[in-house]
């Protein structure tokens, strides 16, 4: 592969024009003073020490500044994969602690490696088998989870941590008599600030205001809260996490769920801001090598798994974003403070970051799509319901695990049973006659449309459909002599369907009923051609269109209905 492709860098920088500057300057230095926050914020869902966020937003945005196929996106830590993190050590080491957080490096690191094989052997593909009412199912349920999670920051209880919904609320019940009041007072004031700000000051960074007015009411007010406390300044020194097969093996299956989740989340997010801003090809394989790439010199430095954040790209859009050159300029604003600004953050009240959290993960729960899926889509809104509730109760790599199969066994159950239709005549126009009750048939022949793929699921469904149209007509006392498929909706005849025309073939012969193949596309033509089928059926029996195999069956009959009424003149 070119080096070009690996490194779209080189393919940017050389266009790089100073009315490029004026729009990544100003996006960059916003989207690094939200990262600070959010970083902070998002290493607390993790179970990690807040500083670990900002790690978290250093490496990994200067590694996507040099391998990003998307100009705009805004990458580092986010809530939906810090709570991964947590959900996968729980259990396996106390949080916070030093093998804690060697453990989440190493996850950042498997997790990276996983996208980079996955990039490298050109897998983007796969972006395709989560649905959209998974996605919405899962997140809605990480949403609240992540949510009851910050209730010990924002009551000021004590509470365990847990991804498990029943676990939370159960906690929260048994906790809510030790409600802190103080804390109580300034979550509340802090979420409706950052409320309030979205919507009348949008351009403001909120979490940076609340932020800031926290720390002053702390130092000024002598609040009795709990705070981030001493946070450590400086740069993360190279330092590769520790490996273990036994660590390895118990780590892989959170991994390979937060590569798949967090390439997924990314590149959706991409692919929305590229299609609104209309900008350059956006490249699915090159998207997971630059986040496998991050990942796994991220955790060199520091940084648990990162993906991109839809609030700090919509942000950076509308500040004027122009080339992925504004994420080295937020890198550099979050390098700013880890090295000058770390001693001001002690008094932060953890209430804050709480509140913070839980306004970011409000927009993650969208119950108006579950609704509006009931009424267009039942099905998949009870897909919707199901990944909800496995992710809720019984964990996040079993309901993310469990609506991928759910999606795909659906995909494959309506493929096994495609559209079909027999088809009559309503002003020169084939149209079904279960819509068209008017339409006429024409004698001795039956037509009928396939709607989907010849193949071992759907073989079945096509074979009853010839013989249960055939003798719906024999029952009705009319000898069918010829059968024409309108294929041109048939994209793909595979080997199981074969074997099953030579089968059906048998049959039809057997009762003197001619096959006619209407509109077959080239690819299925090929694979008849290969499997002798066009040769048993007949060159003469293939036609360009349905038109044409009427045209060419229609004056056949009619001649042989003329020759019927003479015999019966000739021999009354």
């Amino acid at each position: 592969m070119h080096v070009r492709n690996w490194l779209p860098i080189l393919q940017w920088l050389p266009k790089y024009s100073r009315a490029d500057l004026k729009g990544d300057l100003p996006a960059g230095l916003t989207v690094g003073v939200m990262l600070i926050p959010q970083g902070m914020a998002y290493a607390m869902i993790a179970g990690l020490p807040v500083v670990y966020g900002l790690y978290a937003a250093l490496v990994p945005l200067v590694v996507y500044t040099l391998m990003g196929s998307s100009k705009q996106l805004a990458i580092g830590p986010v809530a939906m994969d810090s709570l991964l993190v947590a959900a996968g050590l729980t259990g396996l080491a106390a949080a916070g602690s030093e093998r804690y957080i060697e453990l989440a490096l190493l996850l950042a690191l498997m997790t990276g490696v996983l996208q980079l094989i996955l990039g490298t052997f050109r897998m983007g593909f796969l972006a395709n088998f989560l649905s959209k009412p998974v996605i919405s199912g899962f997140t809605s349920a990480a949403a609240l989870i992540i949510g009851l999670n910050q209730l010990p920051n924002l009551l000021g209880i004590n509470m365990s941590r847990s991804a498990h919904l029943h676990v939370l609320l159960q906690g929260a019940w048994t906790s809510v008599p030790d409600l802190h009041w103080p804390t109580l007072l300034v979550s509340v004031a802090s979420i409706v600030l950052l409320l309030a700000l979205r919507k009348w000051a949008p351009k403001m960074p909120g979490a940076l205001a609340v932020v800031v007015l926290g720390i002053v009411a702390v130092t000024f007010g002598d609040l009795d809260l709990n705070t981030v406390g001493i946070v450590p300044s400086g740069l993360p020194e190279f330092h590769p996490p520790g490996l273990s097969w036994q660590d390895l093996n118990m780590l892989l299956p959170i991994a390979g769920t937060l590569g798949l989740i967090a390439f997924i989340e990314s590149y959706s997010i991409a692919k929305a801001v590229t299609d609104t801003t209309s900008h350059a090809h956006l490249d699915a394989n090159q998207e997971l090598r630059a986040l496998g790439t991050a990942n796994t010199l991220g955790a060199m430095f520091g940084a648990f798994p990162i993906a991109a954040g839809f609030s700090r790209t919509a942000v950076n859009v509308r500040a004027g974003s122009r080339t992925p050159l504004s994420g080295l300029i937020a890198a550099g604003v979050v390098a700013l403070a880890l090295t000058f600004l770390m001693p001001a953050f002690r008094p932060l009240p953890n209430a804050v970051l709480g509140a913070i959290i839980a306004v970011a993960v409000s927009g993650l729960f969208n119950f108006g799509y579950f609704r509006k899926l009931w009424i267009t889509h039942r099905a998949e809104a009870v897909l919707l319901a199901v990944t909800f509730l496995l992710t809720a109760f019984a964990g996040m790599v079993v309901g993310m695990a469990s609506g991928m199969i759910l999606s795909l066994t659906l995909t494959l159950y309506r493929t096994s049973l495609p559209h079909t239709a027999e088809l009559g005549q309503v002003s020169g126009v084939y149209r079904n006659l279960d819509r068209f009750p008017n339409a006429k048939t024409t004698p001795n022949v039956v037509v009928l449309r396939f709607d989907g793929p010849l193949n071992y699921a759907s073989q079945s469904h096509f074979k009853d459909l010839v013989l249960t149209r055939l003798a719906s007509r024999q029952d009705q006392d009319e000898t069918v002599q010829r059968i024409i498929l309108s294929a041109e909706s048939i994209p793909h005849l595979d080997a199981t369907a074969s074997a099953m025309l030579e089968d059906l073939l048998d049959q039809l012969e057997s009762e003197k009923v001619a096959l006619h193949i209407a509109g077959a596309i080239g690819p299925v033509r090929d694979a008849m051609a290969r499997a002798g089928l066009m040769e048993r059926i007949g060159p003469a029996h293939f036609h360009t269109g349905l038109a044409s195999a009427m045209g060419h069956i229609e004056p056949n009959a009619h001649r042989k209905n003329v020759a019927t009424q003479t015999s019966n003149a000739n021999n009354p």
